[in-house]
């Protein structure tokens, strides 16, 4: 019978999946807006225009797997530094691996972070999001903006965490999610450490394929 740790560990991975891979559905408004747009009006933004989408698009809500990571290869990339992503989940080891080891670790991880997750936007229904209050300093470089995700049942509690970046391509960006106070880097990083303790980056890697592999013989199947 799963424990209550299990059972708080499902519902992360399917509703912080949930969020990670439906960010990437609602740029329904050009993503130059971001430059300019306080952090909390941009996740609210995207939270309605997230769940409006996944409403009227079938294959997204049903998890269709081309569909969903044709959407995340276009819009969600722009949004999300998930180059820190990765490297905060696999810890010292990103430090010691080759331009070649990261662009292949970040596509197996961003491949296993879709398929696992594809099917939990089968749950979007009739949620609604609540963004908390936030005040931003004009010096401030990263901030949390916490939101409530109701609908049936209890309301969950979903975070951001986002980074203020320069340059091209300036604006907040999502480098980790917290769902019921466990952070989706947080959840990965040991798993990651014990494969690359056990056989390096490349061992990693390899791990993270073969998982990739089966979930897409599930899928298939």
């Amino acid at each position: 019978m799963p424990t209550p740790l299990s059972l708080v560990r499902r519902r992360f991975l399917r509703q912080a999946g949930a969020a990670l891979v439906a960010l990437a559905t609602g740029a329904a408004m050009p993503w130059a807006r971001a430059a300019d747009e306080a952090p909390d009006a941009m996740i609210g933004r995207l939270s309605g225009e997230v769940l409006e989408r996944l409403r009227n698009d079938k294959a997204l809500r049903n998890g269709d797997m081309a569909r969903v990571m044709a959407v995340v290869d276009s819009q969600v990339m722009p949004n999300v530094n998930f180059t820190r992503m990765t490297a905060s989940a696999t810890g010292p080891g990103w430090r010691r691996a080759t331009p070649e080891q990261r662009q292949k670790l970040q596509q197996e991880f961003k491949t296993l972070l879709v398929h696992t997750y594809a099917g939990a936007l089968r749950q979007v229904s009739d949620q609604t999001v609540e963004v908390r209050p936030l005040r931003v300093a004009a010096d401030d470089a990263e901030v949390v903006v916490r939101t409530w995700v109701k609908g049936r049942g209890e309301p969950v509690q979903l975070d951001y965490r986002l980074e203020r970046t320069p340059g091209q391509g300036s604006g907040w960006k999502i480098y980790d999610l917290n769902v019921l106070g466990v952070w989706l880097v947080d959840n990965y990083r040991p798993q990651f450490a014990q494969q690359i303790n056990a056989g390096g980056i490349d061992a990693l890697i390899r791990s993270l394929a073969e998982r990739n592999q089966a979930n897409a013989g599930s899928s298939r199947g």
